[in-house]
Order: structure tokens, then sequence, then C-alpha cells
């Protein structure tokens, strides 16, 4: 095998991937490889886990495909010593004898998808091209969380902190701004924007970082869902976007069918933020399974602004992902973030996932983010944030 490769640069748009195969059956080995390297990719072989431990160590793959069923080091074995020093890279797991223990056991340690033998090799190459998108996308993420960064809300007296949130609680209103189609510059929906009246928290993140330092992200969660879908009648044509923490994602307030989102939730988009962590939410596939049946659409909201890595995109493959305005502000003044957001938007694009660029501030932003992609608009330049429900201009 040849040298180790440097990390992709964000300018690369090529769907072209570097895959290691795991197999100790040298005839299904060749087929694999055939089909892979036919489709543009780049493959190295090994025969059991030894091997391709070996392997890793010394080189950078963009997919992992591994038997399970390997003499000496099992798939699942394997699977475990990738996770250790390759957090992001999507491993596809095959085998001959499917089992549930064996399934459930490739889940908990973060296999992308479980194949069975006979391997349907279009359904092999779906998958793999599949795979190899969303690790890009995670370079990206990485290489734009390198770029950008924030501080962070500083220490509180939990006392004065506690007084502080009951005040922004029983102030809290919502603010809604437009987000407009690029296409046609119509309308698409509203954000719903947390507000308060408390100074001491003077914004979002002070709010939110207070709760969550007190325990009561479940409280702040639900009296924003409530306030945000109240005046939805006002805005009948329109789609809103509701922040959510990860943490709301396990209160069964969310999903309960009487709660005021779940009435409008065939409208309603929840953003979830790439700032927190998903590690924390159980069997978040499956909430995020019942949240889509019931009506609910997906979105990855600040990306660029924290690195979560594979792992959030896989589980929570949004139809919607929203550029952070720390990549957008200042864009037409800068060639790496226009590489970084041309590449996303290119990579998001072939994952089937739009594209919202928020802080669009200039007619000079505005109009490089359509040339790169983008699907839709948001800022201040299109309209600002107010009660509802405020108008745009281009």
């Amino acid at each position: 095998m040849g040298p180790s490769r440097a990390p992709a640069s964000p300018e690369v748009d090529s769907d072209r991937g570097r895959i290691l195969v795991v197999d100790d059956e040298p005839a299904l080995v060749r087929a694999i490889s055939r089909t892979l390297t036919a489709a543009g990719h780049e493959v190295s072989t090994a025969a059991d886990g030894m091997r391709a431990v070996d392997l890793l160590a010394v080189g950078t793959f963009d997919a992992i495909l591994s038997d399970i069923d390997m003499p000496g080091m099992s798939g699942i074995q394997f699977l475990k010593n990738v996770r250790q020093s390759h957090a992001d890279v999507p491993v596809v797991l095959i085998t001959g004898n499917p089992d549930l223990e064996t399934a459930l056991q490739a889940i908990e340690h973060g296999a992308l998808q479980y194949l069975v033998k006979p391997v349907n090799m279009e359904t092999l190459r779906k998958t793999v091209a599949r795979a190899v998108g969303l690790n890009r996308m995670a370079r990206l993420k990485q290489a734009a969380f390198a770029l950008v960064s924030e501080g962070a809300l500083g220490a509180s007296d939990r006392l004065s902190l506690e007084a502080s949130l009951e005040r922004a609680l029983g102030t809290l209103w919502m603010a809604y701004q437009p987000i407009v189609r690029v296409v046609d510059r119509s309308i698409f929906g509203y954000e719903a924007l947390l507000r308060s009246e408390e100074k001491a928290l003077p914004h979002p993140g002070a709010i939110l970082d207070a709760a969550e330092r007190l325990g009561r992200l479940d409280d702040l969660g639900r009296k924003i869902r409530a306030a945000a879908c109240a005046p939805l009648s006002l805005a009948p044509d329109a789609a809103l976007f509701v922040n959510l923490h990860s943490r709301d994602l396990m209160d069964d307030a969310l999903r309960s069918p009487q709660s005021p989102l779940s009435e409008h939730a065939h409208r309603v988009v929840l953003e979830v933020t790439e700032r927190a962590s998903l590690d924390h939410v159980q069997d978040v596939r499956g909430r995020l399974a019942d949240l889509r049946q019931m009506g609910f659409r997906i979105a990855i909201d600040d990306l660029g602004a924290g690195y979560a890595g594979l792992t959030s995109f896989a589980a929570l493959e949004p139809e919607f992902v929203k550029l952070d305005l720390s990549l957008v502000r200042g864009i037409d003044r800068s060639h790496t973030k226009a590489t970084l957001v041309r590449s996303m938007t290119s990579a998001c694009r072939d994952l089937g996932m739009l594209v919202v660029a928020e802080g669009v501030e200039t007619p000079e932003e505005r109009d490089l983010l359509v040339t790169l992609g983008c699907d839709f608009l948001q800022g201040y330049l299109l309209g600002r944030p107010g009660r509802p429900f405020p108008s745009s201009g281009w």
C-alpha cells in the first residue's frame, strides 16, 4: 500500500473515495474491489482484522467495509478498534449469518450500515457512495470548526443565575425571521428566535447556557416550543423552523401528540444545533423516526460553528442544513470561506439536503452565496427578526 494520504483539502469536490475492504473470502473481495474501482474509488484490501489495523495505522480511508465473521479478530472487535482512533470514518459491516445481537452491537459501536450476504453490488455501490459523502462532510465540518471559533458564557453564582433564568422565562417571547427561497425570492418560512427582557441573560445563548447549568433545559424547551407555534395561523403557507437543544430530543413531551407543536408538525422543521453532542441521547435514530412519522422535518443548525463529527450527521440525516453566520459573514472577502461553503453545498446536494445560509447582511454576501449553490437565505439583508410575521426584501 502507498504512503499515508494527507487530509483532504476542502477544495476537493470529487466523489472519489479511498476504501478499505476487510474480508477473508478472496472471491468476494475481488468482486467488491472491481465494483468500487469501476465507480472511481481507490480500494485497499485486508484478509483479516489485524492486517486492517496495520493499514489504518499508516493510512487514512474515507470508508471501511468489513466482514463480521473472520478468523482471529471479528468484525465487531475490528469496529471497536477502529472507533478508538478513527471516530468519524464510516464503517459498513457485512455478514452471512445475521442475528439481532450482532446487529445491535454494530449499531452500539457506530456502524453506518449492516449488509447481509450475498451482497447486491448495486446496493453496495450506493452505500459506499453515501459513506464517502458523509465522511467528506465530516472533514469539511472539521475544517470549518478550525476556521471559526467563539467564546463561552462566564461563570455565575447559582442563586443569581436561577433568579435571572426565572425572569427570562417570565418575559420570554419569540421573534420571527424570514427564510427566503433563492429560486424565486419568495418566503419559504420563518425561524422562531428566542427573546427575553432579562438584561442579565442578554442573548439566547446565555439563556440556554443558564438553563443547561441549572438542569432546566426541559422547562425552557417546552416554553419555547409552545410560544413558537402560537401565532402560526397568521402565516398559513410558511414553514416554521424551531431550535432544539440535543437534550430536547430526550423530552417525551416533544413527541407527544398533545404537545402544542405536534398539531403543526407537517409545517415544522426542528433545528438541532451542531454545538452540542448527541452522544447522550439514547436511541436517537428511533426518536427521530418517531418525529418524522409525526410529520416533522429535521435541520442541522450552526454548521461550521461546532464539530460534532460524522455521528450526528449520519444519525440525524437532515432534510436541511444551516450554515452558521460565522462562515457567511464576510464570505465575499474570504477565499477560504467561499471554498468551504462551495464544497459544503455540493456535498449536501449529493446527500439530498437543502442548504440555508444564515447571517446574510450585504448584497455581496447574498450574490456569492447564490453562486455557491445555497437554496435559501436568511439574514438582516432579507428581513430582520420581528413580531409575527415580518416581510422580506431581496
